[in-house]
Formats: structure tokens, C-alpha cells, sequence
């Protein structure tokens, strides 16, 4: 046989198992079928095996929109998990937390990144409803999640993940942000820095105004006056976090030392130390790790947060809400720790 140039010969194709043809190999009903599929009672567990060596057979998959429609809970077997930014390593680590949960418990995973956009917080929840979600992780963006309230009435429940929500009475799961940049400005503090520089997020982000807080908590326990224009936050990306430490490296008494509060930020902090020859010189201690913290010289310290941690946690509470817990919301807090590797244990000068 010969084939035309340009020309594609069609691939042989068998049309897609249906339960009826399930039920004709295992040699019982299409009602059988549909239990074993949706995992219904009152199936022998022989009765279940025969069926699933059938199904296997087959390589049948069950339309689980059709199933929806017949199964007794009305449940789609899928949860929705909106992320702040794809972008950032710290959703993809949160995001997998969550589906470790959600997959030992027969459950998908639909995920939507906001990229950091308030209104599209609001549209990615609307498209999950739209899927029949049987429940939310949300990482809050906007600064009111009252929109979510009709969800949680008509029995959706709704968590919030690295960020509390707003307006909202809902389970949240949060690390010790004021807690961590505490930590890491004693750290500094300790190892003879007085001159410590503030690096972070734009202010909008609830948890870039917490690390800001820990930051002048910390300095005020041990005593030391905050310079302001040592203070840099708003820096959205790595680009503004190198420009913004070459201005404080210009400074007529530039600091000592640099608290970074968040993982971008750090990587700029880190580059323009590099680009100026004083990454042995000036201390660094950044809040999250970043990807090879411990390949550059010296080696980053870090605020670390436990990002499987926190989306298991979160998907442990949705799924209590769906098995029927009604008590109370709960808010969790996970603990973040130091982790030492050079930046943040260089000393500083002698008073």
C-alpha cells in the first residue's frame, strides 16, 4: 500500500468502553458496574474484583460527569486550589501538599494561578463552581474573601492557604510570618549587625506586611533604631530588588546586613551582592528558600517555610468539612525555622 504525499492515512480507531461492556465481559449488570465504579455498598468484594479485572481489561474510564448525576452524594470527587502565582516555586510546593491529600482520598485537583490579580481571585473561583468543585483552597489575593460566603451557605467549604482571608469566617492554615522575620533579624542582630535593611513585597500582600512588622519587632527588642531609608518595600519582582540594594550600597553608611522577606526579593538581594563584589561583606538572611540556596557562596540562610506542611494541613481540614465536621473554624499555624548556610553568619563590624 501506498501513500500520496500530503496525504495521512487514519489511524484505526475502536469506540470507548462503555459500563454496558464491562458488565457483558465480567458477566454482570450495568447496576453492578455503576456501584463498583462509584464506590457504592452491598457489592461482594468478588463480585467488585470480577468487575475492575474487567474494566482493566477494557482500559474503560468512567465518565465521571455522567456518574455525578447518578451517584448518591452528588459529590464530583474534585476539590479547587487557587494560587497567588504559578510563578513562584511556593505554590507549586503548596500545591503539591494538597494533592498528596486529595489523592490518597480518590480526589482530583483543579488548580487556577491568579497571578497576584485581585479580580481574577473572583473569576478563577466562579470557573471552579462552574466544574461542580465539591470544595475550595484558596490563597487570598484580594483584600475582601466575603464573595466566597455564598459558596460556604450552600455547603462548599471553603480553606485559606498562606494568607487569612477577609470579610470571611473560614478555616485558615498560615505560617508564623511575624514569628520568621523575628527570627532572622535576631540572627543578624546576633552576629554583631546594627545597620539591618528591610527588603519586601509590595505592601498590598498581607504577608509582606507581617515580615515587615517582625522586622521592626525585632529591631526594637534589641534596642535599635530603624533608619527608614534602609526600609525598601514594594519590590514585585528580582529586577527591583537589585536596583533598590545598589541604591542602599550607596549609601553613605550603607547597611550591614539585609533582611529579604521574600523569595524573589532574595534572589535580587543576592545578585546585586555578587554584581558589587560584597557577598562575603554583607550579610543576607532571606524569608522562603530558593531554589540552590546552598550552591551559591556563601550558602543563603533562610527563613524556611514548611510549604507541604501548610497544603496538607489545609487539605486535611476540607476534607473533615467534607466528611461532616461542623465544629467551629480552626486557624493553624505552621512554624517556620532558620536554616544556617553562610549569608546570615557573616559578622559585623566591630561597635
Amino acid at each position: 500500500m501506498t501513500t500520496e504525499p500530503g496525504h495521512v492515512t487514519p489511524r484505526s480507531t475502536r469506540p470507548r468502553p462503555t459500563m454496558r461492556d464491562v458488565a457483558a465481559l465480567a458477566g454482570v449488570g450495568v447496576k453492578t458496574v455503576s456501584r463498583v465504579v462509584n464506590g457504592e455498598p452491598n457489592v461482594s468484594s468478588a463480585t467488585a474484583a470480577k468487575v475492575r479485572a474487567a474494566a482493566a481489561r477494557l482500559d474503560f474510564e468512567p465518565d465521571l460527569h455522567a456518574g455525578n448525576l447518578r451517584r448518591r452524594d452528588g459529590r464530583t470527587r474534585t476539590l479547587g486550589l487557587v494560587v497567588s502565582s504559578v510563578a513562584n516555586p511556593f505554590a507549586g510546593q503548596v500545591h503539591r501538599g494538597i494533592e498528596r491529600v486529595a489523592a490518597a482520598h480518590g480526589y482530583a485537583v483543579l488548580a487556577v494561578s491568579v497571578e497576584d490579580d485581585p479580580d481574577a481571585e473572583v473569576r478563577a473561583v466562579t470557573e471552579l463552581a462552574r466544574r461542580r468543585v465539591d470544595g475550595f483552597v484558596v490563597t487570598p489575593v484580594r483584600d475582601d474573601q466575603s464573595y466566597l460566603a455564598v459558596h460556604v451557605d450552600r455547603g462548599t467549604p471553603v480553606v485559606c492557604v498562606d494568607r487569612e482571608p477577609t470579610g470571611l469566617e473560614a478555616d485558615r492554615v498560615v505560617s508564623s510570618h511575624v514569628d520568621g522575620a523575628r527570627a532572622a533579624v535576631r540572627h543578624l542582630v546576633a552576629h554583631g549587625h546594627r545597620r539591618v535593611a528591610f527588603l519586601g513585597d509590595v505592601e498590598s500582600v498581607q504577608t509582606a506586611r507581617l515580615r515587615r512588622d517582625g522586622y521592626a519587632a525585632a529591631m526594637a527588642a534589641a534596642g535599635l533604631d530603624v533608619d527608614p531609608r534602609l526600609v525598601v518595600p514594594g519590590l514585585p519582582d528580582e529586577a527591583s530588588a537589585t536596583a533598590a540594594v545598589h541604591r542602599l550600597l550607596a549609601l553613605p553608611d550603607p547597611p550591614t546586613a539585609i533582611f529579604s522577606a521574600r523569595n524573589t526579593v532574595t534572589l535580587g538581594v543576592v545578585r546585586a551582592l555578587q554584581q558589587a563584589g560584597r557577598e562575603r561583606e554583607i550579610a543576607c538572611v532571606g524569608f522562603d528558600d530558593v531554589e540552590a540556596g546552598d550552591l551559591v557562596v556563601p550558602g543563603l540562610t533562610a527563613v524556611v517555610q514548611d510549604t507541604d506542611g501548610l497544603g496538607r494541613r489545609a487539605a486535611e481540614l476540607l476534607f473533615a468539612r467534607l466528611d461532616g465536621d461542623a465544629g467551629p473554624c480552626r486557624r493553624v499555624v505552621v512554624p517556620t525555622s532558620l536554616v544556617a548556610r553562610g549569608s546570615g553568619e557573616i559578622r559585623g563590624p566591630a561597635r
